[in-house]
């Protein structure tokens, strides 16, 4: 069953909300802007939505706390010795539900607080963390799964975004997951075409991370007609800068230039085999882009057998005869996305904070309100 077909699908016990009254939720999360990628899209997208509906929601991210960069990715910053004031921002806020949305420093001192004064709480799997672990550092998928079965077993429910991903999550003993779908947004996403990019047509696109886990170069190794474009930064692109220097590199960018990008272009190109959705499909989809994959989790769920898109083992073959789609087939079938319906279905998978709880973590407010 794809994504498609569970897109609506609702879970089977309550959420917080109580006669439609706002519900104060909290999100601890290690990805955060400026790092630009799928989490950190998928977290303000939810919020702003969230927001929307009228509910309250506060974030715990890295901005708040010292960091220092990832080894091999100084992109993304880990928060040191947060645990502290992480207690001091929850109790500060009282949440009615909290959910922890990363793996990393925030969301395992946030765990620790959760279980230490017996607070349900969600997690999310956002990323194939274990595959790209296993892609840079040849570490056994069995050992980061055995972590994840740790940091997930605790929580009342982990959202992950599609049952492919639900499925492999399960593989690996992890039980307690639920859908939990994407959207995106159409009105900053269409199908005008500016012409930003000024080289041959066609022209094959992609956009996010270089990184040796999203196989870029199996699109930049492709002998194809017309032109093509790599949109983002990451440890792997000088590496193939220097190798294909005949493409063309944008940086990261901005919404507004990234959908003028991708409306400027033919093909999109989506060469990844470890994502768990590729929130880029729905982008390049919503602006007229037919897609070229591998019949892979991510792209599986997304296309599913709409013929937006076309899924080959052999690349090269996918990208040809996804010129033939027409880009109002791809729009059509990004419109069947939306960030109110995913909103919706991560309210409803929040488990309430006992009400006793949340009084005593208001009443501690004004003594832990400050400080670091």
């Amino acid at each position: 069953m794809s994504t498609i077909d569970l897109i609506q699908s609702a879970p089977a016990h309550a959420t917080p909300t109580v006669q439609g009254e706002p519900v104060k939720v909290m999100i601890v999360t290690d990805a955060w802007e400026p790092q630009v990628n799928g989490v950190v899209r998928t977290l303000t997208s939810t919020r702003r939505e969230l927001e929307a509906m009228g509910h309250i929601v506060d974030m715990i991210t890295p901005l708040e706390f010292t960091t220092v960069p990832c080894p091999t990715y100084p992109e993304i910053r880990l928060s040191i010795l947060p645990a502290k004031r992480v207690r001091r921002r929850i109790e500060a806020f009282a949440p009615q539900a909290l959910h922890i949305a990363t793996e990393g420093p925030l969301g395992l001192a946030a765990r620790a607080y959760a279980l230490r004064h017996k607070l349900p709480f969600t997690t999310a799997y956002h990323t194939r963390f274990p595959e790209y672990v296993q892609a840079r550092f040849a570490v056994p998928l069995a050992w980061t799964y055995r972590f994840l079965r740790w940091f997930h077993g605790s929580a009342r429910a982990v959202m992950a975004p599609t049952p492919v991903v639900l499925r492999d999550l399960e593989a690996y003993g992890i039980t307690n997951g639920v859908l939990w779908t994407r959207g995106v947004d159409l009105d900053v996403f269409t199908t005008q075409r500016p012409n930003m990019l000024n080289t041959a047509h066609p022209i094959f696109l992609y956009v996010g991370r270089v990184a040796v886990e999203k196989n870029v170069e199996a699109f930049l190794a492709l002998d194809l007609p017309g032109s093509k474009w790599v949109v983002g930064e990451g440890p792997a692109l000088a590496g193939l800068k220097a190798k294909y220097p005949n493409a063309n590199y944008l940086g990261v960018l901005k919404q507004p230039e990234l959908a003028k990008v991708y409306a400027s272009a033919d093909v999109f190109v989506f060469p990844s085999r470890t994502d768990t959705f590729g929130l880029v499909l729905l982008e390049a989809l919503a602006s007229g882009l037919p897609v070229a994959a591998y019949p892979v989790t991510g792209p599986i769920d997304v296309l599913g057998d709409a013929p937006a898109g076309v899924m080959r083992e052999d690349l090269r073959e996918a990208c040809l005869e996804a010129l033939r789609i027409d880009r109002a087939t791809a729009r059509a079938h990004a419109e069947l996305f939306s960030w109110r319906a995913a909103s919706e279905q991560f309210l409803a998978h929040l488990r309430p904070l006992p009400a006793a709880q949340a009084a005593d973590a208001q009443a501690a407010q004004p003594s832990t309100a400050t400080g670091a």
